[in-house]
């Protein structure tokens, strides 16, 4: 029988295929969405079955420009024991926006991000990779292309032992300075501004059941990012820079140097297995791959100057509101 977190821990993509009315499903985008019911049909050859699901689109910025937005899908509370599903209850599907293949290769270098970071620290939400296929039964269209699947809030919580915080106004520096640091040097390795603890945007808070319990605010949602580079992608207009590989350290001030030295030694340490990690990606083409890692190969050379990252890091980190 398969157990909870199995899903997320083989790394071979699966085959999906969700049959349901897309028509309806991808019209229904406002502030009042309901759930969809579709079939939810996995693996191939004999090793096969399905699950009567409900779908919702989700997201904010994709689901307003995307064709093909974003979708929640609630599995049911019975019968997924003995299928890829056991133990998880509601998850994220990240698909690929457009019908063009650039889009789809956009996904494969988002997916490889989130890779990058489970090779930096386990308090990362894992992924699965996908291969989809849409079947709209009101249309009689069908779609086939990679998706990925996120791991939910709840088994993430359960995994690092921690419990989910759902207010917003929680203010960075409150966070866990170490791991809130490691979580900045990320978004600044992958060119990122398109986050906030403080409004919970593509962040979510955790609190860890030991004492004496801190705070911890994992990274989502990385389409915005200079190493995916999307068509749609633009950069805060409070930041004025011209475009999102431009990177900018987002991350506070600390009152001495040792967490952020820490942090840079991590990158350092799991360089070889970040890059592992891009290269390992499924059909991603090799001027992507090649595209991702030479603007990796740019952060290194911050780090392997200490007066850039003095300039990058310490004089250019945000000042606390006195």
């Amino acid at each position: 029988m398969a157990s909870a977190q199995s899903l997320f821990r083989d790394r071979a993509p699966l085959t999906l295929r969700l049959e349901g009315d897309l028509h309806a499903l991808f019209r229904d985008r406002g502030a009042e969405r309901k759930e969809h019911p579709a079939t939810l049909r996995y693996g191939e050859g004999a090793d096969t079955g399905s699950l009567g699901v409900k779908l919702r689109t989700r997201g904010i910025f994709r689901l307003k420009q995307c064709g093909f937005p974003p979708i929640r899908l609630d599995l049911p509370s019975k019968n997924v024991d003995n299928t890829p599903f056991a133990g998880e209850d509601r998850l994220k599907l990240v698909t690929h926006c457009q019908g063009d293949r650039l889009f789809e290769r956009n996904l494969l270098r988002e997916y490889a991000l989130y890779r990058v970071f489970n090779a930096v620290t386990d308090t990362s939400f894992r992924v699965r990779l996908a291969h989809m296929t849409y079947v709209d039964s009101a249309r009689h269209d069908t779609v086939t292309r990679y998706g990925f699947l996120i791991e939910s809030d709840t088994a993430l919580a359960l995994r690092i032992h921690a419990d989910q915080v759902r207010s917003d106004n929680v203010y960075d520096p409150v966070t866990d300075p170490s791991y809130m640091t490691l979580v900045a040097v990320f978004q600044y390795l992958i060119g990122n501004n398109d986050w906030s603890v403080w409004k919970r945007h593509n962040i979510a808070i955790f609190q860890e059941v030991a004492q004496p319990r801190p705070l911890l605010a994992v990274p989502y949602d990385f389409d915005f990012s200079g190493a995916v580079n999307a068509p749609y992608a633009s950069p805060p207009e409070q930041l004025k820079i011209q475009s999102v590989r431009q990177r900018v350290y987002r991350g506070f001030c600390q009152p001495d140097s040792i967490f952020l030295t820490h942090a840079l030694a991590r990158f350092s340490a799991a360089k070889d297995s970040m890059y592992a990690a891009v290269r390992a990606v499924p059909d991603l083409p090799e001027r992507d791959v090649r595209n991702v890692l030479e603007y990796f190969d740019e952060f290194y050379k911050v780090l392997n100057d200490r007066a850039v990252v003095n300039r990058e890091f310490v004089r250019s980190c945000r000042r606390m509101p006195q």
